[in-house]
């Protein structure tokens, strides 16, 4: 059960059940009705094996700094619970078997799409842009941002216009989200050498950079309503959702208390999490 758990943990479920949320809500968006939530399910299955093979990866290759921050350092590979050798095979095994189940059941644009995907995040930011730009959260993010475009392209087998709006929320949403948290961190990813932002241009600018990504996230947040996307159930939702977490950005722009950065960051997962569900609820409402 130790070792079952282990490999559990080696997958970052927590950040790939969120992934999965936004899928699920592209899956949702891209179709009017339901026609069979057993296909959106195979769907999701394989995108889930090819996101906990891309955390895998990840963890792999950052297992040397994971064993001295904080934030990571109980995680099975710096724990000794797992051998890197055995975590790859296990990374390549899930990943195959997700994109397996992708090009058989769902359709091969899907199959890409979420290999790319992977490729991005486990290899272009873990490997090269985590170390080598303090704008590694940025342009990695569009990795991160992928999970709905892949659900309603599993659906559509197409490259909707409105599912990339999706991913852009996602995509201005992260650096502030990550920064904040970087804030929170910041000694122990000095100590590491990580170009974060807060430790190559210091704790203020990355309070106003936080600030300014947050103005930007808010008139973002309004484009599904601005281009017919959705209706005034959403827009009341992103209005009121993108205020607070204005308030908290600005607020810790002003604020000398480190833990401001933790409430944001926690804001933050809130915020994503309901703005989609917005999406949903407004979804559904119109089309009954």
């Amino acid at each position: 059960m130790t070792l079952l758990k282990s490999y559990y943990e080696l997958c970052k479920p927590n950040v790939v059940y969120m992934m999965l949320i936004c899928a699920f809500v592209g899956m949702l968006l891209a179709e009017e009705s339901v026609e069979s939530f057993g296909y959106l399910l195979v769907a999701l299955t394989g995108i889930a094996f090819c996101a906990a093979s891309a955390a895998a990866i990840n963890q792999v290759i950052d297992r040397k700094t994971d064993a001295s921050m904080t934030r990571t350092d109980q995680r099975p590979l710096p724990q000794g619970e797992l051998s890197a050798t055995h975590a790859s095979i296990f990374a390549l095994i899930i990943g195959l078997f997700g994109a397996t189940i992708l090009f058989l059941y769902v359709n091969t644009l899907t199959m890409a799409l979420t290999l790319a995907s992977l490729i991005g995040y486990a290899f272009i930011y873990t490997v090269y842009l985590k170390r080598a730009t303090p704008q590694n959260i940025v342009i990695g993010g569009l990795a991160g941002a992928a999970p709905p475009l892949l659900g309603w392209a599993s659906v559509t087998n197409s490259i909707d216009p409105y599912a990339l709006l999706l991913v852009l929320i996602i995509f201005v949403w992260t650096p502030p989200h990550f920064w904040a948290l970087a804030i929170y961190r910041r000694n122990e990813y000095a100590k590491e050498s990580i170009p974060m932002l807060p430790v190559t241009h210091g704790v203020v600018f990355t309070k106003l950079q936080i600030v300014l990504y947050t103005i930007i996230l808010y008139v973002v947040s309004l484009l599904p309503y601005v281009v017919l996307m959705s209706g005034e159930i959403y827009l009341f939702s992103a209005l009121i959702l993108s205020s607070i977490f204005l308030y908290y950005s600005i607020n810790l722009y002003y604020s000398s208390d480190i833990e401001d950065a933790m409430k944001t960051f926690q804001f933050s997962i809130y915020y994503i999490f309901l703005i989609f569900l917005a999406l949903l609820i407004d979804h559904f409402i119109i089309s009954i």
